[in-house]
Parts: C-alpha cells; structure tokens; sequence
C-alpha cells in the first residue's frame, strides 16, 4: 500500500502532460486495431449503411483500397464480411463455399495487391449466405442442427484458406467447430493459417446494425439463443473459451465487446492467450449517436472506449472506428 498522505500525493504524476504519458499503464497504437469491412458486388460501388453512420459497404476494388489505406494507417488486419446478392442465398447457404463468391474474390484481390502486407481475417459462419438468416442449417423444426453445420463450416473456411486468407474466424458458435476447422486446415496444408474463435458470442442487442449491413436483418427468422449464449452468463464463457482453445484456436474472441468487459478479464487472466473484443455495430452506433446529440466529444469517446478494451486484457480490438482511431493516435 502507498505511504499516507502528504508523503504520497497521486496527483504529482498527473500534474503535467509529459509525467502523465510516462507513468500510462496502457498503451493503444493503430497495431491493435483490426478494421471489419463490408463488401458487395459491383465495380466502384459504395453503398453507406444508414443504421452505421459514416460506414460503407465497398465493391471490391473499393475493399482494395480500404486495405491500402489501412497499411498507410498502421492497422495491420482486415476483417471482410459479404453482403450477398438474395438471388445466391439459399436454405444450405451453399454460396458460402463456392470459390468464385464475393468473399474469396475480395481476399484474392486484396493480397494480390497488397501482399502479405496486410492480415485477412474472414468471417466463418453461414447467415451472410442463408435465405433464413440463421447461422446454421435447419431442420424441419427450424432448429439450427450443430454436427451437419460444422460438416459445411468447415468447407467455408477451406474454401477461404484457399483464397489467401490469414485468419479464419468462426462466429458461429456450434459446438465442435474449432477442431474440425483445426484438422480440416492441417490436412489441406494450411497449417499456418490462424483460427480467431469467436469462443464468447452472446445473443445480444448490439447487433442490429451488422445485420443490415451483410442483408441478413430483414430475413432472420426466430431469434439465435440456441447457440448464442445467454448475456447472463459468464462462467459458461470460460468454458467455451476453454474449449476452443483446447480444439486449436490461436486466439480467442469476445462478442460484444464492452458490455463483457468482465468476460474479456476472465479470460485472460484464465487462460493467457491473446483475447480480442468485437466492438460490435451497436457499440459503435451508440457512439455516434451520443456524440451527435452532444453527449460528449466523439473523438474521447471512442478513444476511451478503446483504451477500456486494451484495459481489460485484450491483445487487439475489432472496430469500425479503427482508421478515425489510427489518424488520431498517429497525429
């Protein structure tokens, strides 16, 4: 404990700003951003997504550029996530893993351009593909069934693998998932391909706008609570964590972000494997929100946002604030 006061005065350290950047417990840079990306078809196409104000979906020659952006940026990742056309959706979301679709022309393009200068992390899971807006396949109940969807996710993320990407992020949360994924990755020969497991995504609010953005919020029938998990659960959270990092998950995500900061804690200090957050569309919408209605400053709200991610334990921060984030921080 510190000496009493006056011997110890806390305030010393804050007095000026030089003593207060010295004495910063935590650091964000642009190297802990990640930028998700939404894409559609087309050529020089954007399409700004009113429920996400000041964010865009991008054909992709416009993702292409959001990619070389982000290098001059700092921010070492991308996330894509495809809005597909309704006319390639279907019941099995078999477009999901057809190697001509939206997706895999996105990473070829961006690594034909860019190299291995930038991270491609790609979004595994079946409801920017599905007719219904599940995750999953269903059955004639209309329940997600788990074993036949894994059999298809992993498809989807060879089908991704192929095409260049780095990462390969499951967010689909059947049970099983990361293994087969895991094996599937090894026996094809993309053993250095990482896997981001969504290992800690809840049924959440948040997500309203992300649905708009991929087409899939208009077609959801039913809800996902029979594989998202229950926001008032934390221990169950660790054990899904646990799990994915068991079945061979490099590194582990929460979703939403700051809504679970606890979980994000938890887990690091459980398990000391690099834990990302999802500050999700909601997370991100309220900001803007609050900002425009004069709130507070939009650029200290979303930099002390941030700040509370890197606090809590994570390694990184998927955001769509990442290059207004990068332009700040780089001055």
């Amino acid at each position: 404990m510190p000496a009493a006061y006056p011997n110890t005065r806390l305030r010393r350290t804050r007095a000026t700003a030089w003593s207060r950047a010295m004495h910063r417990e935590t650091v964000l840079t642009p190297a802990d951003l990640i930028w998700p990306l939404f894409i559609i078809e087309g050529q020089g196409q954007e399409e700004p997504v009113g429920s996400l104000p000041g964010v865009s979906r991008w054909s992709v020659d416009g993702i292409v550029a959001r990619a070389k952006e982000a290098i001059d940026l700092g921010i070492p990742c991308i996330a894509l996530f495809p809005n597909t056309p309704p006319e390639k959706r279907s019941d099995d979301g078999k477009e999901a893993y057809d190697p001509d679709n939206l997706m895999c022309r996105a990473i070829k393009a961006v690594r034909d351009a860019c190299g291995n200068d930038i991270g491609i992390l790609t979004d595994v899971a079946l409801d920017p593909y599905t007719s219904h807006g599940q995750d999953g396949l269903l059955d004639d109940a209309g329940y997600v069934v788990n074993d036949d969807t894994v059999a298809v996710l992993v498809d989807q993320a060879i089908n991704q693998a192929q095409a260049g990407a780095d990462i390969i992020a499951p967010s689909d949360m059947m049970d099983g998932r990361v293994k087969s994924i895991r094996m599937a990755l090894e026996m094809g020969e993309h053993p250095n391909v990482q896997i981001m497991a969504y290992a800690a995504k809840y049924a959440s609010a948040f997500y309203g706008p992300f649905r708009d953005a991929v087409g899939s919020g208009g077609l959801l029938k039913g809800d996902k609570k029979s594989y998202q998990m229950d926001p008032a659960n934390g221990d169950e959270a660790l054990r899904e964590i646990a799990l994915d990092i068991d079945e061979g998950a490099d590194s582990v995500m929460v979703k939403p972000g700051l809504a679970y900061l606890d979980i994000i804690w938890r887990a690091k200090e459980a398990f000391g494997v690099p834990v990302f957050a999802y500050q999700v569309s909601g997370e991100y919408a309220l900001i803007e929100a609050g900002a425009a209605a004069g709130v507070g400053d939009r650029n200290a709200l979303l930099m002390e946002k941030l700040i509370a991610f890197k606090r809590a334990g994570c390694s990184g921060v998927l955001t769509y604030h990442a290059p207004d984030a990068a332009r700040l921080l780089n001055g």
